[in-house]
């Protein structure tokens, strides 16, 4: 199908956000009309722009306040309308979106409402313009599309339809069923936005938290199959009124929009992409730092053996069970201290899984590869971070360590068995990109999202996960533009005794993080525990939680650079990441960076 994105949804100049649009795949643009106001262009001239750049002009917007008034008023708008006409004909706009009416001199007489929006029309037509009636979610008196239909069926002319907007319908709670009841002739232009699900005024909800679709709690694809039923064959346009977005990048934002297009038509089945291969674990996570020393003396603390190194590259393998940890200590690596770079994704079909990153906008990274070396195909998460397809240990497939040289054995005795999960810190305007991003291209599952409270702010955090829980990446970013330095990445590491290995830890020399007292008697009060074992995890730095289905404990060591590790020990199907005890961790770690200025 044909899309379309408003210029409201993206920042920067009209200039800016068209040439975003049409490097993003975009077809069309609504033209918003706070952007044309402030632009330099004239109408033509941006006609002209939209037309190199293979864009068509699918909607003028908005026109508000036009019906349902006195008559005095009502030829005051249509004065206002002929004047907008003859804009959007220079334009090249062939559709106007008309908001049902917010004004106070509006009153509630749909007879009146019709009669004026036939005539209305009538106007439109002359200059070979339609008329699109989109029910606002806050309207005076029309609050509902199916509200707005009876009054567009009522008034009967031909250039007048009506918009929808999956916004306006969902926020309200209306049924999307109805519209396939609407010919879908008579629907003029399709809106889409999703939100989260907030309790707050519709029209605050509307203008800062809308986002793209499969990134909300609206069911937008079900809203979407009830559009196309009633045979309705004009773009897919997407409206979204967000702050975040505003500030952002227009160039990474429109890849975004047209991502989630995407992924939309494709579960509405009206888009042939390559099926998603979801990864199956974590092969390994590649560390980089200009300095090895600290890093590797905190590996080796949590049991990690260097077995291998890469026979071109200043990269090592440190292994413990099936966790591997890449170290990379190239001249292209950042100077602020090791940091997490890249993980590898055991995939069953690596080049699969490629194709589909690569259908839906993911950008492949080129590699400096040695014609010996194991061909891996890599795409870019919105927040940098390389994505590596992998197979690990299979005959039919390049294995990626065919490329190290083995050093040493892997330990034999191996207390950290894997990596659990991964958490990685977001730009703050990635944030939703990031879950869409891992849900559509990876196929994960996208958790609620939750907010974690860090002493100078709130924290949002959102896991995405396959279905047995083997990969777990958690997703955190503050609510507003920050030094994103401040808040760390760590490696989650799978252990059957987390006592046992933080005390190995610790003999080994590591330093864990250290846990206020008062979190151990708040644990004393909320639950029971066996004689002496609060003592231990107050000994250790040992944190505790428990859900519907099992119990969790874990522990950090102290951060070199900006990764920490966490050890972790599930028992009886515990699901989640101990989000209970993140404020403390946070608190505690900020603490630590007081004392040592790092």
């Amino acid at each position: 199908m044909r899309t379309s994105i408003a210029t409201v949804s993206l920042s920067g100049s009209l200039t800016e956000k068209l040439t975003a649009a049409a490097r993003a795949g975009f077809d069309g643009v609504e033209i918003f009309e706070n952007d044309l106001l402030a632009s330099p262009l004239t109408p033509e001239e941006i006609r002209a722009r939209c037309a190199d750049l293979g864009l068509t002009v699918d909607l003028y917007q908005p026109m508000r306040d036009i019906e349902a008034v006195p008559e005095d008023e009502f030829a005051r708008n249509l004065r206002r309308a002929r004047h907008k006409f003859e804009l959007m004909r220079r334009l090249g706009a062939d559709t106007v979106l008309v908001c049902s009416s917010v004004s106070p001199r509006a009153v509630d007489d749909d007879a009146l409402a019709a009669e004026q929006l036939s005539r209305l029309a009538g106007t439109a037509q002359e200059f070979g313009i339609r008329v699109a009636y989109e029910a606002l979610a806050w309207g005076r008196h029309v609050s509902t599309y199916d509200h707005a239909w009876r009054i567009v069926e009522s008034a009967g002319h031909p250039a007048l339809g009506t918009c929808l907007d999956s916004f306006h319908i969902l926020s309200r709670g209306s049924d999307p069923k109805g519209i396939e009841d609407i010919p879908g002739e008579k629907i003029f232009f399709l809106q889409l936005a999703d939100a989260p699900l907030l309790a707050m005024d519709v029209l605050q909800w509307s203008r800062h938290f809308r986002c793209f679709p499969g990134q909300g709690g609206f069911d937008v694809a079900g809203l979407v199959r009830h559009v196309l039923a009633t045979g309705y064959d004009g773009p897919l346009s997407l409206e979204v009124f967000n702050d975040v977005f505003r500030q952002a990048e227009a160039g990474p934002t429109a890849v975004d929009a047209r991502r989630s297009l995407l992924v939309l038509q494709e579960a509405v089945g009206r888009a042939a992409l390559p099926e998603p291969v979801v990864p199956t674990g974590v092969a390994f996570a590649e560390l980089v730092t200009p300095d090895a020393e600290p890093l590797t003396a905190l590996l080796g603390a949590l049991g990690f053996t260097r077995t291998a190194r890469h026979r071109g590259k200043p990269v090592a393998l440190w292994e413990q069970g099936e966790a591997r940890i890449l170290v990379n200590t190239g001249p292209a690596v950042r100077r602020d201290g090791a940091q997490l770079a890249a993980i590898g994704l055991e995939s069953p079909d690596p080049a699969a899984a490629a194709r589909r990153a690569e259908a839906l906008l993911a950008p492949v990274l080129p590699r400096r590869r040695a014609p010996e070396d194991a061909p891996l195909d890599a795409v870019a998460a919105p927040d940098g971070t390389e994505l590596f397809f992998c197979a690990t240990g299979r005959p039919d497939l390049p294995d990626w360590r065919a490329d190290f040289e083995d050093t040493d054995p892997a330990p034999a005795h191996a207390p950290v068995h894997r990596i659990d999960h991964l958490a990685l810190v977001q730009p703050w305007h990635h944030f939703d990109e990031a879950a869409l991003f891992h849900h559509g291209v990876l196929g994960m599952q996208a958790q609620e999202s939750v907010d974690v409270a860090d002493p100078y702010g709130l924290l949002r955090s959102r896991a995405v996960t396959n279905a047995d829980g083997s990969v777990r990446i958690a997703l955190t970013v503050g609510p507003a533009p920050t030094d994103d330095t401040v808040h760390a990445q760590h490696i989650a590491l799978a252990t059957d005794d987390v006592v046992a290995s933080a005390r190995r830890f610790r003999e080994a020399g590591g330093g864990l993080l250290p846990v206020p007292a008062n979190y151990y008697d708040d644990l004393a009060a909320r639950f029971e525990f066996a004689d002496g074992e609060l003592e231990t995890y107050r000994d250790l730095g040992i944190l505790y939680d428990r859900d519907a289905h099992g119990v969790f404990r874990h522990c950090y060591t102290r951060t070199v650079g900006r990764v920490f590790f966490e050890l972790v020990q599930r028992d009886d199907g515990y699901r989640g990441y101990g989000a209970a005890n993140a404020p403390v961790r946070l608190a505690a770690q900020h603490a630590v960076r007081a004392l040592t200025g790092g």
